[in-house]
């Protein structure tokens, strides 16, 4: 009897199990047998393996009985990725291969029936998981050689056939073979932030200084935000500014992103870390699996998941679908998607910031007391239209914001002196960097994140200060949740200004910012110089 073992990672949303190949070549009957849940992909592996094998020079034991078992059996495998671990484990079997090679490398590819390697999405969370358990050496296709070596200690091995594999795993001189295609399909190419920050910068934004204020606050604590307005009057304007506010990210939040991003299929050859902070705005009509996560066969992370550490912009969002509106209760609340579909489960994270905007009736043209009112609509209309944004899902904004028409707005003092995103994103990384040494070995990472239990018992606000909040609390004026993100948000407020704890103007700017009640002067002008 020979057996043989080979090791590759198998992929449940962005969570990687390591699963070992084991290959065994006996007598019986003549056939190959593969087990350990794999799905029908999986089963065609056996022929694209054997004719490779054959392909590349070498031999399949076509007449011996071949029994190749995934394990650990009772995991769902998916994916053609197993390919070459297949096939390299029943090399091993065979002795053509030392089983000493594999002992500790990771292999990851689809084989063609020339012997030829493929690209596979995923490959960067694969490596990552790997990394978790040990392994210190991956053989990767050529082009993603790159995207497996952003894992720091990985020694990565690039290649282009299977031919090659045998020989690295043999020590022998590696053949030449033609180069790998790059993985095909369509790529989906998120706007990134640092793209167009030289493009939209908030000195262009005229008057609207509590909006630039609540902005600030929402990119330094990671806040929800939802603005409201006649048509024209800036939303999109206002929101395409935000990404511009934002730090690059950290190493570990880029690692994060760019993983999430390989699981989507969204890297190109040659992709380095996605370093600044992702941009979406899917259109209203987008369906709930490309902005949860979801698709027939194997379940991919949606926008809102691309947008980790990011900002989903969601136009017109009394227009997306109700199912859509309604699935956001979840990674609102929680900063996660998770998809279940029979025995598959599947959490991708979503801690970006969703930023919402609407206008007060159908034709936009609704704005009392501002300028006149220019709406046709009727009012049962009017009054649907708004009751489309949900109170659950108002409960989980946490930013409120009224942008008003310039013409109407007072369009500011032309005199003044306007500040770019430069200076504002340099307040918004201290913020940030404040954050980050108070939650040091905690979970979290910024003030949006904080549990609500964690935030009573480590970070509870002054006497007077949590008397306010208690007070719209027991008058109804907020729920309990909105008191918990009331209670975030004073502390973003603090951390704009650099104080080491909220006070009681704090807490009445997060009411006012929670509320979207105009913001006080004094309130704007207390901000860290």
């Amino acid at each position: 009897m020979a057996f043989a073992t080979a090791h590759t990672v198998s992929l449940h949303g962005a969570l990687g199990h390591l699963i070992d190949v084991q290959a065994d070549v006996s007598a019986g009957v003549v056939g190959t047998t593969l087990v350990g849940r794999p799905d029908a992909s999986l089963h065609e592996a056996r022929d694209r393996c054997r004719m490779a094998v054959a392909n590349s020079g070498a031999q399949w034991p076509s007449t011996r009985r071949v029994t190749i078992l995934l394990s650990p059996a009772d995991l769902i495998k998916r994916g053609t990725h197993f390919d070459l671990a297949i096939a390299v484990a029943v090399l091993a079997a065979c002795g053509d291969i030392p089983q000493s090679a594999l002992t500790d490398t990771l292999v990851i590819g689809e084989l063609t029936l020339t012997g030829g390697l493929r690209s596979v999405p995923g490959v960067l969370p694969m490596v990552m998981a790997a990394s978790g358990r040990g392994f210190r050496r991956v053989i990767v296709p050529e082009p993603q050689a790159q995207e497996a070596a952003m894992v720091p200690g990985m020694a990565v091995f690039g290649m282009r056939s299977l031919a090659q594999v045998v020989a690295e795993l043999n020590g022998e001189l590696v053949p030449e073979a033609p180069p790998v295609a790059p993985m095909s399909g369509s790529h989906l190419i998120a706007w990134r932030g640092a793209d167009r920050i030289d493009e939209h910068d908030l000195a262009d934004l005229d008057g609207v200084p509590d909006v630039k204020f609540a902005l600030e606050v929402a990119a330094a604590g990671g806040h929800h935000l939802l603005l409201s307005g006649p048509k024209g009057a800036g939303k999109t304007s206002v929101a395409e500014r935000l990404p511009g506010l934002l730090p690059d990210l950290s190493p570990e939040e880029a690692l994060e992103l760019t993983a999430i991003h390989s699981l989507a299929g969204a890297l190109e050859p040659g992709d380095g870390l996605i370093r600044r902070p992702p941009f979406f705005a899917p259109h209203h009509d987008a369906s709930k699996a490309s902005l949860l996560g979801g698709g027939s066969g194997r379940v991919r992370p949606g926008e809102i998941s691309r947008a980790h550490c990011g900002v989903l912009f969601l136009d017109e969002f009394p227009l997306f679908r109700s199912d859509v509106i309604d699935a956001l209760r979840q990674p609102l609340e929680s900063g996660e998607v998770t998809i279940a579909r029979g025995e598959e489960s599947a959490t991708y994270p979503a801690r970006g910031m969703v930023v919402m905007a609407c206008n007060p009736c159908p034709c936009g043209g609704y704005s009392a007391g501002v300028g006149g009112n220019q709406c046709q609509c009727p009012e049962q209309s009017r009054r649907h239209y708004q009751r489309r944004i949900t109170g659950p899902i108002q409960d989980r904004i946490d930013i409120v914001r009224h942008v008003l028409p310039a013409m109407s707005g007072g369009g500011g003092d032309p005199t003044e002196r306007r500040e770019t995103s430069v200076e504002v994103r340099a307040r918004v990384a201290a913020a940030r960097e404040r954050q980050r040494e108070r939650f040091t070995g905690r979970s979290w990472r910024l003030n949006s994140q904080i549990p609500s239990a964690a935030l009573v018992t480590d970070w509870p606000l002054p006497g007077s200060a949590r008397q306010l909040l208690d007070t719209q609390l027991y008058a109804g004026h907020l729920s309990r949740r909105g008191a918990v993100r009331a209670h975030r948000l004073a502390w973003t407020v603090a951390d704009v200004r650099g104080s080491e704890r909220p006070d009681d103007q704090d807490v009445q700017t997060a009411l006012r910012l929670r509320t979207g009640q105009p913001l006080l002067v004094e309130a704007m002008q207390r901000r860290a110089s």
